[in-house]
């Protein structure tokens, strides 16, 4: 069964950092994109950033250049350090899994509250 369990997540003021992190079990990551993924209150859930199985990232324009996406070459775990944070990165953030064809998971979510 596969389970992503995220952590790091708090409180911190404007401007400060924070590292998330995603640990996967319960089959092979090497062949999943993963990605994290947030949901502020009365908001949909959107797309933050993306690690392909080939290392390849992408990023919303909100966090280009402020977030970090990256991972082990299994992608046990996978992290989310994000820096100058922002009172508009304030959300909970989940990992997702995509082994393509449907086969899709998502963590549970860490809260993220970034003070102004």
């Amino acid at each position: 069964q596969v389970q992503l369990v995220e952590s790091g997540g708090g409180l911190v003021q404007a401007g400060g950092s924070l590292r998330l992190s995603c640990a996967a079990s319960g089959r092979p990551f090497s062949r999943a994109a993963m990605a994290w993924f947030r949901q502020a209150p009365g908001k949909e859930r959107e797309f933050v950033a993306a690690i392909s199985w080939a290392g390849n990232t992408y990023y919303a324009e909100s966090v280009k250049g402020r977030f970090t996406i990256s991972g082990d070459n299994a992608k046990t775990t996978v992290y989310l350090q994000m820096n100058s944070l922002k009172p508009e990165d304030t959300a909970v953030y989940y990992c997702n899994a995509d082994f393509g064809r449907g086969h899709m998971y998502w963590g549970q979510g860490t809260q993220v509250t970034v003070s102004s």
